[in-house]
C-alpha cells in the first residue's frame, strides 16, 4: 500500500526585532536571537503562556542589550507577578536549569528575511 507524499508545512512568518542579533548556528552559544522562543514556547514557556503553540509569553526583548532574554530568568517577577525575593532568585535558578541555559542553540529552524514583491 502506497501512502501519500508528504508535503513541506508552509513557512511560519515571525517577527523579529530588527536589532536582534541573527540565529546562531546549532550548538553554538544562545545570543539571544529570540527565534527558538518566538516559534513555540518552551516546557516551561509552555506552562507560563498556558499554551503548546505561537510565542512565549515569557520572552523579552532588551533594547540595551539588543537581545531576547527569557523573562523567567532575567525578570520572574515581571512574568508571574511574585515578590518574594527567595522565590524570585529560586525561579530563576530552575529556569535556567529548565531551558537548558549555556548549552547551546538547539533551535533546528531556518532564519530568512521577509521577501517583499516589487510593489511593496
Amino acid at each position: 500500500m502506497s501512502h501519500p507524499p508528504r508535503r513541506e508545512a508552509p513557512p511560519v512568518v515571525l517577527w523579529l526585532h530588527p536589532a536582534a542579533p541573527p540565529k546562531p548556528a546549532t550548538g553554538a552559544p544562545c545570543n539571544g536571537c529570540g527565534l527558538c522562543c518566538l516559534a513555540e514556547p518552551c516546557p516551561l514557556g509552555v506552562l507560563v503562556s498556558r499554551k503548546r503553540t505561537g510565542a512565549c509569553k515569557a520572552l523579552r526583548y532588551s533594547e540595551t542589550e539588543q537581545r531576547y532574554w527569557c523573562g523567567m530568568v532575567a525578570d520572574p517577577g515581571g512574568v508571574t507577578g511574585w515578590r518574594h525575593p527567595w522565590a524570585l532568585r529560586a525561579v530563576s535558578a530552575l529556569a535556567r536549569r529548565w531551558i537548558a541555559a549555556g548549552s547551546g542553540c538547539d533551535a533546528h529552524l531556518e532564519a530568512r528575511p521577509l521577501e517583499r514583491s516589487e510593489d511593496e
